[in-house]
């Protein structure tokens, strides 16, 4: 029995059996203009352009195509592979600065990371996922982070330093709350890719006290990363693929160390920042469920 997804508010909702989505269309929760998707589709159409779903009729028999990537309704088609960063280093030069120079103004930050987040997400190719984009708003952040300043000031002027370890679990918890807000905010073909960030705030939380203890080992925060990284990946949910990191802490450490040095010659930095994306963006692998255990 063919699965259904729909979309509501941007969102998809799903998966649903056949009988019980007839249901929401008899319902008018599914109206003839609601975007669907159910696998063999190459991507989202309105259910009145699907014979037989609203009218009643006899199921729509998918004509096949290239799997499915997402819990349901991403344009295009699946595969498998690493991901890859393309963007230009002269375009990413002044884009940067731009950031840079209006972040010290403070109250532009948030315009400026939806502005910056919009250009960088289409960089990123994914498998299957063609013209990758960033729907979030920036007016979604204003509460976030002036409430973030508002806290940070009022504890500057406490002076405690109980207070300014909690703003540090603040910070931590905020930057917790975007990841969440930006993976769910991704698309492709203009249409949400369904996908959620389900790492829970106390292991983000965890990870990051982790990894600030291991830069006293000088190196071990190599290995710290890489151990992240793969949390973060399969905390991603909304894809029938793995997302799978396979870079190791000795790969992290030794690139880690020649960005460093190169980057503190100033000049150097935007093409160490794009072959750092890049190699991070290799060892991240889609793959089918269950092949990485095999």
């Amino acid at each position: 029995m063919a699965s259904w997804f729909y979309a509501s508010e941007g969102k998809q909702q799903g998966p649903f059996p056949e009988g019980q989505f007839r249901d929401l269309i008899s319902q008018g929760v599914v109206r003839p203009d609601t975007l669907v998707w159910t696998e063999g589709m190459a991507g989202w159409q309105k259910a009145a352009e699907i014979p037989g779903l609203v009218g009643g009729g006899p199921p729509m028999v998918p004509a096949g195509g290239p799997p499915m990537m997402g819990s349901g309704g991403y344009a295009g088609g699946g595969g498998e592979g690493s991901l890859a960063v393309d963007f230009g280093i002269l375009e990413f030069t002044w884009r940067t600065l731009v950031l840079a120079i209006g972040s010290c103004f403070v109250i532009p930050v948030p315009w400026l990371f939806v502005w910056y987040t919009n250009w960088i997400v289409p960089c990123i190719k994914v498998p299957g996922r063609p013209n990758l984009s960033f729907t979030g708003s920036a007016m979604t952040l204003v509460p976030w982070f002036f409430g973030f300043i508002v806290l940070a000031i009022a504890i500057g002027v406490i002076g405690s330093t109980l207070l300014s370890n909690l703003l540090f679990i603040a910070q931590i918890v905020l930057y917790w709350l975007l990841i969440k807000w930006m993976i769910a905010n991704l698309a492709s073909n203009g249409q949400p890719l369904g996908l959620s960030f389900t790492g829970t705030v106390w292991a983000y939380v965890g990870w990051n006290l982790l990894f600030a203890i291991s830069i006293i080992t000088i190196i071990g925060w190599a290995w710290v990363a890489a151990a992240q990284m793969r949390w973060f990946c399969r905390s991603i949910e909304g894809t029938r693929r793995e997302i799978v990191f396979k870079g190791s802490g000795l790969d992290i450490l030794w690139r880690g160390i020649v960005a460093a040095i190169l980057s503190s010659l100033i000049i150097p930095i935007p093409w160490v920042y794009r072959w750092i994306m890049n190699w991070f963006a290799s060892q991240t692998v889609l793959a089918p469920r269950g092949s990485q255990g095999a």
